[in-house]
């Protein structure tokens, strides 16, 4: 059966890596990003039948009218993935970071919780389907400055296990992926090493994979998950220690 999968920030990074992997497992494919000229592209090299949403996922009634037109094309999704996000240095102590502090938490947080619920009702009265959410390492414990990204990616996990609690026994799964290190534009630009980095098509089968065992919960790779696993168990004064003096990711100019 061919499998019908949604995926939000399509158009680089991990979106795009996914979309390539869909396209390959022979999957119907919507994909959802901001930036159309990117996805046309990207839609003119993947040999799958695939609709172009180009819509920001904080407009919520946007998705839910993308949910509907995917519906009436191909039938009910089995795959949602809201992996859409932005990252960014961020200091509190600069009132010129405030909208950036809003944007990525609207996107990374609220920007989930939109893409669900344009596809949720559908997948309840159909009795199955998977909704998947791209976390991270990076919410595992504060990173300094990066207390926005950490912040969002913290709250995306928690929502998720919160999801996947409320819709036990509906027939609808919920897949957390925690990515560490994956080479993508939002990791470029990072001013220090980063274990493990993954090339995205390897991070994407990866997930693919994992989301087809329909995984409540996969570090990805799974040495971070060691790494991460450790940093939880930290005194939080070791931590403190530790980390005080850790390069900062870059800030945006204002």
């Amino acid at each position: 059966m061919t499998e019908r999968v949604v995926i939000t920030g399509a158009s680089s990074g991990i979106g795009r890596a996914l979309a390539a992997e869909y396209a390959q497992r022979g999957a119907v494919l919507g994909l959802i990003a901001r930036r159309a000229e990117l996805l046309r592209e990207l839609a003119s090299v993947l040999k799958a039948p695939t609709v172009l949403y180009p819509i920001d996922v904080r407009d919520a009634a946007g998705l839910a009218r993308s949910a509907e037109d995917f519906r009436t094309k191909f039938g009910n999704v089995d795959v949602v993935i809201a992996n859409a996000g932005v990252s960014a240095g961020t200091s509190t102590e600069d009132s010129g970071d405030r909208a950036v502090f809003q944007e990525i938490l609207d996107v990374n947080v609220m920007g989930m919780v939109n893409t669900f619920a344009a596809f949720l009702p559908a997948m309840r009265a159909a009795g199955g389907g998977t909704l998947v959410g791209i976390a991270s390492v990076a919410g595992f414990r504060g990173i300094p400055g990066s207390g926005a990204y950490s912040a969002s990616k913290a709250a995306a996990a928690t929502y998720l296990e919160s999801l996947r609690v409320e819709l036990r026994g509906s027939g609808i799964s919920v897949v957390t992926i925690s990515p560490g290190y994956v080479a993508t534009p939002l990791t470029e630009h990072n001013p220090y090493r980063m274990p493990f980095i993954l090339p995205a098509n390897v991070a994407a089968r990866r997930m693919a994979d994992a989301i087809a065992r329909r995984k409540r919960h996969v570090v990805i790779p799974w040495q971070m998950g060691i790494v991460g696993g450790i940093l939880k168990i930290l005194p939080r004064a070791l931590y403190d220690r530790i980390f005080a003096r850790a390069p900062r990711k870059p800030r945006r100019r204002h």
